[in-house]
């Protein structure tokens, strides 16, 4: 089985190889999307723009590998979109996102410090040529789609420690500035939900993948 994952994200890609080595004749592959994504808006469930966004991204992810495979390219059997997003730890209609710099990755980290805040992930599992998802998607393919969320708790930083979490650049394209498997993670306790959400990926979509795949 041929399992691609449309994200950047190295850490998603790592953990789902990890997660999936046990289960024979499957491998993982990731190719970036191309499109860019929707901009996060204040003012709207955090929640449901996470899942708007995974929609956003399984359409996109569907177009373009039907250009790939106009060229030749066999299509995997399955194909998996995510979104993640931090909430505000005060306002469940205000997202934290990927930091565009140095200075608003210290602003996220000062808003988190000292304060519970939850993260949503939504991961959509796309199937090719396939219409057994929930949402259809264009040329027959379909996908279905779950959005989950965990609970986490940051300690007070110190100036030092958060000067520290910004010249390591581990915040680069991390939402919410931080992430819980890096450097961060030393500040960081799951109080709710599991520790994959906060990585990256729905736990029940993971869950989804493995039956259909053993």
């Amino acid at each position: 089985m041929r399992i691609l994952l449309a994200s950047a994200s190295r850490r998603r890609q790592d953990w789902l190889q990890k997660h999936l080595e046990y289960i024979s004749d499957v491998s993982v592959s990731t190719r970036a999307l191309l499109t860019e994504e929707t901009e996060l808006i204040v003012g709207i469930d955090v929640g449901e723009q996470t899942e708007a966004t995974c929609l956003f991204k399984a359409r996109a992810a569907v177009m373009e590998w039907i250009i790939h495979s106009q060229s030749g390219e066999e299509n995997p059997d399955y194909i998996l979109v995510a979104d993640t997003v931090v909430e505000d730890p005060d306002d469940s209609k205000v997202p934290l996102g990927k930091p565009i710099n140095a200075a608003s990755a210290a602003i996220m980290l000062l808003r988190l410090s000292d304060s519970r805040h939850r993260v949503w992930s939504s991961t959509a599992i796309i199937y090719p040529n396939d219409n057994r998802g929930s949402e259809r998607l264009h040329g027959g393919w379909s996908a279905d789609i779950w959005t989950e969320s965990a609970l986490v708790e940051f300690e007070k930083l110190s100036e030092d420690n958060l000067v520290r979490l910004i010249e390591n650049n581990s915040w680069e394209g991390k939402a919410g500035a931080y992430d819980l498997a890096g450097p961060a993670g030393q500040f960081a306790t799951l109080i709710e939900g599991e520790e994959v959400t906060v990585l990256g990926l729905s736990p029940s979509a993971v869950r989804s993948l493995v039956q259909q795949l053993v």
